[in-house]
């Protein structure tokens, strides 16, 4: 049996991307008369992985903001980093003083 789906002509699937041959992902070649836009990716420096096509415009809005998002997803979900500063270096024993004490150059 197949699964139901209510809209399946809306939904979007994500398309494996990958960088472009010809540029290197730069969207741009290096020409004789300097860089000129690559056509091989629509100047997108991405085609799909599977065919090595370019994708069309419009696709490619979409899979990019796809990816975007899963990304940002992917942001938040990592734990914060400690942030330290000058204060946590001044209160912190660097053993540069006499007798291995903290110097904090004051």
């Amino acid at each position: 049996m197949t699964e139901k789906c209510r809209h399946p002509e809306f939904s979007t699937r994500r398309i494996p991307l990958a960088a472009c041959s010809a540029c290197g992902g730069r969207a741009a070649i290096s020409g004789l008369f300097g860089q000129r836009p690559c056509m091989a990716c629509n100047v997108s420096g991405w085609v799909s992985a599977a065919t090595g096509e370019p994708l069309p415009l419009e696709e490619l809005a979409m899979q990019l903001g796809l990816r975007l998002r899963e990304l940002e997803k992917q942001a938040e979900s990592q734990p914060l980093a400690a942030i330290s500063g000058p204060e946590d270096q001044y209160q912190s024993n660097n053993r540069r003083g006499a007798g291995g004490t903290n110097y904090t150059g004051d």
